[in-house]
């Protein structure tokens, strides 16, 4: 029995020595697959900090504005296309007990040899008082001279090609945005629809970085969304700025101000739950606009607040705010046209 227990002593001994070795070229390979996995690991996140810069717009934005190129305001030769996109929303005023539905229009701009395989970046682009959803881009049948800048700049490699929609914040009549007092309402309500409504049509028609058109799809592809608009589309933009920093990364309004309060645009950001780092402003101007006093003490406003959240630079590794000035320019379509064009030649521009 003693020789018995000896036996199974001596082997239980001898299995553990043999367990200790192995655990220990276990311990040196386990070592060695963990700073493996460990290198892996920086590699992965190296790279996937490497892919989010890549939708981050790398260029500069130049101290003056350029002038629109002489002969782009006929036919290129590459020329965009423009669709005509019905969707249902509803009465601006009463949209929370969505008791009146309305079916509203947008026109959306596709680039030269548009592809569903690949993916666009996305540009809704307000028109101001006294216009509606025709007046920027004009429409398939009467495209605008705008229509032929962005044809002419894609085509020229100036402007990365992008889907660029063109809705209205007019309601139940399409003269609401001759009315000043009731655009300014419109213009405060718009984001339901926005959000709501038009986005979901326009992105789950054409090819554009969400994957889907949930809320969670539309918040994780924002670096791919902006928004812009002149005078009283300034307005809206400013408010979509208020009320969509979940959905919308780029921000150009042009001669329209919301507030000389700097603080209370502050707080639209902490309000929100972002900082500085996670949009970009490129607000235009002209100084014979009669928009241009107040426009200009607005973004005065922003950048002043102490610590804020605002940061004027010329790119967006150093800030989020850049404010551009064309001598002479007037409240009109061409300086609109302008500004729009120096706006989309940096938006994600490498």
């Amino acid at each position: 029995m003693k020789k018995m227990l000896s036996l199974v002593l001596s082997l239980t001994i001898a299995a553990a020595c043999m367990g200790c070795a192995a655990a220990g070229e276990n311990t040196q390979n386990s070592m060695s697959e963990t700073g493996a996995a460990e290198q892996t690991t920086q590699e992965m996140i190296s790279a996937e900090n490497e892919t989010v810069q890549t939708t981050v717009t790398r260029a500069a934005i130049p101290e003056t504005l350029a002038q629109v190129p002489e002969g782009y305001e006929l036919p290129a030769d590459q020329q965009g296309s423009i669709e005509r996109l019905d969707y249902t929303t509803y009465e601006s005023m009463g949209y929370e007990e969505q008791s009146e539905e309305l079916e509203k229009t947008a026109y959306v701009y596709l680039p030269y040899e548009y592809n569903e395989e690949e993916q666009y970046n996305v540009f809704y682009l307000m028109h101001g008082g006294w216009s509606n959803e025709t007046t920027m881009m004009g429409t398939d049948r009467s495209p605008s001279t705008l229509k032929n800048i962005v044809d002419h700049a894609i085509e020229d490699g100036r402007m990365q090609p992008m889907i660029i929609v063109c809705p209205t914040y007019n309601n139940t009549s399409p003269d609401d945005s001759s009315d000043y007092g009731l655009a300014l309402q419109l213009t405060d309500n718009y984001h339901n629809e926005l959000m709501n409504d038009l986005i979901p049509a326009v992105e789950s028609r054409y090819s554009t970085f969400a994957d889907d058109t949930t809320p969670e799809a539309l918040t994780a592809s924002r670096d791919h969304r902006a928004f812009g608009g002149f005078s009283m589309g300034s307005v809206t933009t400013w408010h979509t700025f208020q009320y969509c920093l979940d959905y919308f990364r780029y921000f150009m309004p042009m001669s329209g101000s919301l507030t000389t309060d700097g603080d209370v645009m502050n707080e639209m950001v902490e309000d929100a739950g972002y900082g500085p780092e996670d949009f970009f402003i490129f607000a235009m101007s002209g100084t014979d606009d009669f928009a241009y006093s107040s426009f200009t003490r607005q973004i005065e406003a922003m950048a002043a607040v102490p610590g804020g959240n605002f940061v004027e630079a010329d790119n967006e590794q150093e800030g989020n705010l850049a404010y551009r000035v064309q001598e002479g320019g007037t409240h009109s379509g061409e300086y609109a046209s302008q500004y729009i064009y120096n706006g989309l030649c940096w938006f994600w521009n490498e």
